[in-house]
């Protein structure tokens, strides 16, 4: 396949994820008050204070894994007793943090001042941070956010709240600085309005064939993590759905002999968003849609974005607390995936059994079948790992990938 030149919004993110990460170690440097958080931790609380900068570990191993590097961090993590059966994302942070970050695209992170987990996307959150509280020496506060097997309640929204407050409190206490009621709300608009832009690129793969992948929303999802409630975001997502509209209107396709249809249900395998997307490509197959970006900005039980008054911050960011999949029951993750198979003209879905995200994969099985036979919709399984290669074949997966579309062509004639 030929080689693509990077578009606008491609070389916009190569700029801001590096300067997003040099701004960090320099501010941290010059005495900023650090926090590390999980990927669901309300961010824009943050640009409340005046000099506090926070870092995902996450996102940092992702960009690790996506770099080829991600199998070195693990053994690093593994040397010194942790177990290859433990989530790829924190065996790279962990073996990241054995050397301060030597072998990192970014150098690392910088020291924390604080740690800021939650338990509602993976329990395994609290204590991969508590490894840095005890070996950091650092305070570790954990957000407790209700699973939800319906849509939230009040009490729930309202029990968010107080914990949204209690944070910040937290913060004043060890910071030395004031929260600004101010900032923190325009930061929560940058990202409603970033959050629409997204809605807006991602809407782009109803059309036929689709002007996008879901491989281009993994890669682009990374400043939601990074930067979020910053005028970057809001104009990089702006600048997508620019982007990905203007490819419609002239009919700039990757996949232009598009024939079938997939949705991705899973974290993005890191390690395989190059060669997985070409090799597809080359089958006249595009995946348009994935579960794991299509629920940014979105409450349970739908991928349809939130719909905020514009009103009052804390209501927006306590509503949309668990706005990923891994918290939702079974039927609010079908109702899910039963609008976005309708939406985008789904032919087929690849479920992937990710070994290191089980609260993800966990109803996979169960999400198959009944897909399969109440909506008709062929599905397979494969193995992966969104982080450690050595966890994934691609002969094993691209064996199944296959079969499915066999069975499609099959269905049509």
């Amino acid at each position: 396949m030929a080689t693509i030149a990077k578009s606008n919004a491609g070389k916009h993110l190569t700029k801001i994820m590096t300067k997003g990460y040099m701004d960090l170690h320099q501010k941290a440097a010059n005495n900023a008050f650090c926090i590390w958080i999980a990927i669901n931790v309300p961010a824009e609380i943050f640009a409340g204070f005046d000099n506090v900068v926070y870092a995902v570990p996450e996102s940092h191993s992702a960009m690790c894994a996506g770099k080829g590097i991600g199998a070195e961090m693990c053994e690093k993590a593994e040397n010194i007793g942790y177990s290859i059966d433990l989530c790829s994302y924190a065996r790279i942070d962990i073996g990241n943090a054995t050397d301060n970050g030597k072998d990192s695209p970014t150098f690392g992170l910088p020291k924390p001042d604080l740690l800021v987990s939650n338990n509602n996307n993976c329990a395994l959150l609290a204590k991969w941070f508590d490894v840095h509280h005890r070996e950091l020496t650092v305070p570790h506060f954990i957000m407790d956010i209700p699973f939800c097997y319906e849509p939230q309640k009040a009490k729930d929204h309202a029990y968010i709240v107080t914990q949204i407050n209690d944070l910040i409190r937290f913060i004043e206490n060890l910071s030395g600085q004031k929260f600004d009621m101010n900032r923190f709300a325009e930061a929560v608009h940058n990202t409603w309005d970033a959050s629409r832009d997204w809605k807006r690129f991602l809407a782009c793969a109803r059309h036929k064939p689709s002007p996008i992948t879901a491989f281009d929303s993994f890669v682009h999802m990374a400043p939601f993590l990074t930067l979020r409630g910053t005028p970057e975001l809001k104009k990089h997502f702006s600048l997508l759905a620019d982007e990905a509209e203007e490819k419609l209107a002239f009919a700039n396709y990757p996949v232009p002999s598009e024939k079938y249809r997939l949705f991705w249900d899973n974290i993005a395998p890191w390690h395989q968003l190059r060669k997985m997307s070409s090799r597809l490509a080359e089958a006249n197959t595009n995946i348009v849609g994935a579960s794991y970006t299509s629920c940014l900005g979105t409450v349970e039980g739908s991928f349809d974005l939130y719909s905020w008054d514009e009103q009052d911050p804390f209501d927006y960011i306590a509503r949309t607390m668990n706005a990923y999949m891994c918290p939702h029951g079974m039927e609010l993750r079908h109702s899910s995936m039963k609008n976005a198979i309708e939406d985008l003209s789904i032919d087929g879905i690849i479920f992937a059994s990710n070994r290191s995200c089980k609260p993800y994969s966990i109803t996979q099985m169960d999400q198959q079948k009944r897909i399969s036979k109440h909506l008709g919709v062929p599905a397979i399984m494969i193995e992966v790992d969104h982080a450690d290669v050595r966890k994934y074949s691609e002969e094993n997966a691209f064996m199944r990938i296959d079969a499915l579309l066999e069975n499609l062509e099959a269905k049509r004639t």
